[in-house]
């Protein structure tokens, strides 16, 4: 359960709705699971995979945390044979998205207090961004977070808003203008309370704000539903409740002679941690990649989650 600021009367309510996005059991993660999330606290595993690195190198424009000469990218993460990445605009979330730095390849999952994730199994990769020092960038957080940062680093801050779980809208504009949300009856207020700051660091204020009291549930509503054959850059796997859980697809790749798609998904989990690339446990060829299931009824086997594959929603591009 994500820490609560009992001080603020406004999110009474939103508690009264239940804002929590992933939840947790004690059973492990092995193939043929059902949807179980389990606590990755204080126990370390150090079967952390070391991966090849590639030579090719751009500049980054999305790490949000150390700069480090010439670290990889997720572009660079190899292929299986003969498939390909298809070009994308560089103004585009999927450009954004592709070019997040990547922490060195052996490099642990953290948690939020520093302490080492339980089960380090099931990542390939730990991306760049930094995490917080609370218990709050969770599974559904962490989309929202690189969605914002996209949207923030793009100049595209009139776009930044998600809804907290009672359906009110936390609209990042409002908020570095000194807005702070407060509740009369049961609506939500904005009211002057604070000087104008459009600070990254005030930025990340915000981001705090809306992973207390927005979640899986509350994303779920706000995205579209889409085809997995149409699966892009970008899109969300997202089963929204509580428990729910959400993982966003960060790289998409086309077979040359086929035209089969394969993509690699990043989550954060319960309670806070690092964003990882996930491997695929029941495909270790093409692992860290997926395949589109051949068949409608089949489902998305992640490490630490199960998908249907009409989980799929995007963002609202316009």
């Amino acid at each position: 359960m994500k820490t609560k600021n009992t001080s603020l009367l406004l999110f009474i309510l939103l508690i009264i709705f239940g804002t929590t996005s992933c939840s947790f059991d004690s059973t492990k993660v092995k193939k043929g699971y059902s949807n179980e999330i389990i606590e990755d606290s204080k126990k370390t595993d150090n079967s952390i995979s070391v991966q090849e690195n590639s030579t090719e190198k751009i500049l980054s424009i999305a790490s949000t945390q150390t700069t480090v000469k010439n670290r990889e990218e997720i572009y660079q993460i190899p292929l299986p044979q003969d498939y390909t990445r298809k070009e994308v605009s560089s103004t585009s979330f999927a450009y954004y998205l592709r070019h997040i730095s990547l922490k060195e390849p052996n490099a642990p999952v953290k948690l939020y207090n520093g302490e080492l994730k339980n089960y380090q199994q099931v990542h390939y990769r730990v991306l760049d961004i930094s995490v917080g020092k609370r218990d709050l960038q969770q599974c559904a957080d962490a989309v929202m977070r690189l969605r914002a940062e996209y949207l923030f680093k793009t100049n595209q801050k009139d776009k930044i808003s998600f809804n907290y779980t009672s359906g009110d809208a936390a609209i990042y504009e409002k908020w570095a203008a000194g807005y702070r949300p407060s509740i009369k009856g049961n609506k939500v207020n904005w009211n002057l309370k604070a000087k104008v700051d459009t600070s990254y660091t005030n930025f990340l204020k915000y981001m705090d704000n809306v992973f207390m009291y927005a979640g899986s549930a509350s994303l779920s509503k706000e995205l579209k539903p889409k085809n997995i054959e149409d699966i892009e850059i970008g899109d969300v796997f997202i089963q929204g409740g509580f428990p729910g859980h959400a993982v966003l697809v960060v790289d998409v790749a086309i077979h040359s002679e086929t035209n089969k798609k394969i993509f690699l998904v990043a989550q954060s989990y319960m309670p806070a941690q690092d964003i990882h690339i996930l491997k695929n446990f029941n495909d270790d060829k093409i692992s860290p990649w997926y395949e589109i299931p051949k068949n409608k009824s089949d489902k998305i086997f992640t490490p630490q989650w199960t998908f249907e594959q009409n989980d799929l929603m995007s963002f609202d591009k316009k």
